[in-house]
């Protein structure tokens, strides 16, 4: 018996390894369509095995299929009165457990065998957006809702009620509203939880838990004086996740009436890893065991003279220059340099490499970036590919470039202390993320280390627009009084920040990588998640009836199938097969998996990946009018490819400091 189990164990592990492959992904299509709801499909949920799948509707009923059979098995109305908006089996139940929340405020637990919901919660005040439990947590489950609550129900204890166990509002005032939660699937006592705006918080449930019970147990419990305030949460049970550029861009969006907010989280099948789904921007996956802080400039120190070594190639002898990042992961102290020597790429990375220079000599920003992309996975030490990819991204200029290029320039530098393009990039990425004075001292900074590049027609372009901007700015320094770290500082009493949230946003970690070409503007319940049991792909909704999947390890974007007429909203990968699950707008459940060599064209693919990408990204940044009025099918010729960040005329008289790739 136990041979057997062994043999079956090794079985199902060799089958999760090889599920999801890169040929099975680029045969990926539609298997069937599962019709019954009568409106949008807002939840999807496999079961542990995979052989139930259940989605919940603006119908208010939730259904379970035969997904294998295509198959309905059982339909049943909730007894909600609005949306459905999260549906989930509950662990070690048999299956016979659901749970649902929705747009009414409640949550109802039904059991599936007599049909009947047994159990309504009403302890929320505002609309119900998802669920999460857990395996090691039986009889439990958590809600997150826009009243800014996260509630914990334990079915053993109590039947009718549920106790508070993150309230965001005691932090963000009273407009937060949270949207989106999961557990970690390794570790049970980790909570993520998305909410109005980009940060994304991860908590110990555990910490808490004992934290609330101590405090209950002690003797002066009921005794505060004014200095002795009882925080809600203990210290260190929370951890904070932003991309590092958004904090800074807050102001501009909201000025725009784009609004950030994280629609979806989900962890790694490892639950090392933290995906989000940010509303008003891109996918973030954040690395939950190599942290890093968002990349802050502190001014660099001494090099060796431009003669010695440029633009990623061959050093014999570089001098760090002392570029410190707040708490990145990697410092590099002054004296000799700590990498060593720039070895020449091997052949095909090359020739890799020479395709990425020919596609950005033709303006094919996008292209170009996922070459350099493939080619820095395999030779991640290598100065002149951070650096040429850096450029690309500053000259597609999309949400979120100028920060990859920042990060893209300080790796380079780490790895090759005179680089001479990548201190200028960097330069230029400081101006642009709006860093004026530190953009200042970097350029000047460029001009001693490199004197024969201080009057080329790049360094005088950027220093005008420097003083342009620093001029501007202190025309507006009385405005600008008080106010604080412009990341942290509210407006109004409603949203006023505790001062624990403010230094729990200046702890925040960023994100490890990026991946563009979805739009999530439209809905609040959009998801990505991990695609494969080792997490090889990303998948996500997207504005345009498209889902996107991206490599996860080089983000490059590999497959683009229209999943909805209008919007694709969930994504739910089977547990063990290659197999997708996917609803939106439409009242029906899609399947996806790979489809037969001998299959006619698949008629679902999105050839144009990269029109479709540009496409959202304008999108993104439209007017919200506008976005409304192509909603209902209007075409809006004013929109152009500079609503993606300005013309592709970065700066014509840069010179050759920064326009050409080494």
């Amino acid at each position: 018996v136990v041979l057997f189990l062994l043999q079956e164990r090794g079985a199902l592990g060799f089958e999760r390894h090889y599920h999801v492959t890169d040929p099975f992904i680029r045969r990926l299509g539609l298997e069937a369509e599962l019709q019954g709801h009568s409106g949008c499909v807002n939840c999807l949920e496999w079961n542990e095995k995979g052989d139930l799948l259940a989605s919940g509707s603006d119908d208010q009923h939730t259904i379970v299929w035969d997904p294998l059979h295509h198959k309905k098995l059982l339909s049943m109305h909730t007894g909600h009165t609005a949306n459905i908006f999260s549906v989930k089996f509950l662990p070690h139940s048999g299956d016979r457990i659901l749970i649902t929340g929705a747009a009414d405020s409640k949550v109802h637990v039904h059991d599936l065998t007599v049909k009947e919901t047994v159990h309504m919660f009403g302890d929320h005040t505002n609309r119900v957006k998802r669920i999460a439990t857990a395996p090691m947590w039986p009889n439990t489950f958590w809600s997150a809702a826009e009243d800014g609550l996260i509630r914990q129900y334990d079915l053993r204890e109590n039947s009718k009620r549920s106790e508070v166990l993150i309230d965001l509002t005691e932090y963000c005032g009273q407009l937060v509203e949270a949207k989106c939660l999961t557990v970690n699937p390794q570790d049970n006592n980790y909570l993520a939880v998305g909410a109005s705006g980009p940060f994304v918080r991860l908590y110990d449930i555990r910490m808490i838990h004992n934290h609330r019970k101590s405090m209950k147990q002690s003797p002066s419990a009921g005794v505060h004086t004014f200095c002795d305030r009882q925080k809600p949460l203990p210290d260190g049970a929370a951890q904070y996740y932003v991309a590092g550029h958004l904090p800074v861009k807050l102001p501009d969006y909201n000025n725009r009436l784009r609004v950030l907010v994280a629609t979806y989280v989900t962890f790694s099948p490892d639950g090392t890893e933290l995906l989000v789904n940010m509303g008003g921007e891109q996918v973030y996956l954040f690395d939950l065991t190599y942290k890093q802080r968002p990349y802050t400039f502190l001014l660099p120190k001494k090099c060796h003279t431009s003669g010695e070594v440029q633009n990623g190639k061959t050093s014999t002898n570089g001098v760090s220059n002392g570029i410190h990042l707040h708490s990145n992961g990697f410092r590099l102290a002054e004296g000799r340099a700590q990498g060593s020597p720039q070895v020449e790429l091997p052949p095909y990375l090359e020739r890799i490499k020479q395709q990425a220079n020919e596609a950005f000599a033709c303006q094919l920003w996008t292209q170009a970036i996922q070459l350099y992309s493939k080619a820095v996975q395999k030779a991640p030490n290598n100065a002149m590919l951070y650096g040429n990819r850096a450029a690309a991204y500053m000259k597609r200029k999309w949400d979120g470039d100028h920060y990859d290029a920042l990060r893209d320039c300080l790796k380079a530098i780490s790895l090759n202390p005179c680089h001479l393009k990548a201190h200028f990039r960097l330069a230029r990425c400081l101006f642009e993320l709006k860093y004026v004075a530190e953009a200042l001292e970097c350029l000047d900074d460029f001009k001693g280390k490199f004197p024969e590049q201080a009057h080329s027609s790049a360094c005088d372009a950027l220093d005008r627009d420097i003083n342009a901007a620093l001029f501007s700015k202190s025309d507006n320094a009385e405005d600008k009084k008080g106010g604080g770290p412009i990341r942290l500082r509210a407006t109004g009493r409603k949203d006023s920040i505790s001062e624990d949230e403010m230094v729990l946003r200046e702890r925040s970690y960023d994100y490890k990588f990026r991946y563009c070409g979805h739009c999530n503007t439209t809905t609040d319940i959009k998801e990505a998640n991990f695609f494969g049991s080792n997490a090889q792909y990303i998948v996500s909704g997207s504005d345009d009836g498209s889902f996107f999947i991206w490599e996860k390890e080089t983000t490059n974007l590999v497959r683009v199938l229209q999943g909805d007429e209008s919007i694709v909203n969930c994504l739910q990968p089977h547990p063990s097969y290659c197999f997708l699950a996917t609803s939106g707008i439409d009242p029906v459940v899609r399947l996806w998996n790979p489809r037969p060599e001998s299959e006619t064209l698949n008629g679902r693919v999105v050839l144009d990946m990269e029109g479709a990408s540009q496409a959202n990204q304008r999108r993104m940044n439209a007017d919200p009018l506008e976005v409304m009025l192509l909603n209902m099918g209007y075409r809006i010729t004013g929109l152009t490819s500079a609503g993606a960040g300005g013309s592709d005329d970065e700066d014509s008289s840069e010179g050759q400091v920064q326009c050409r790739p080494s």
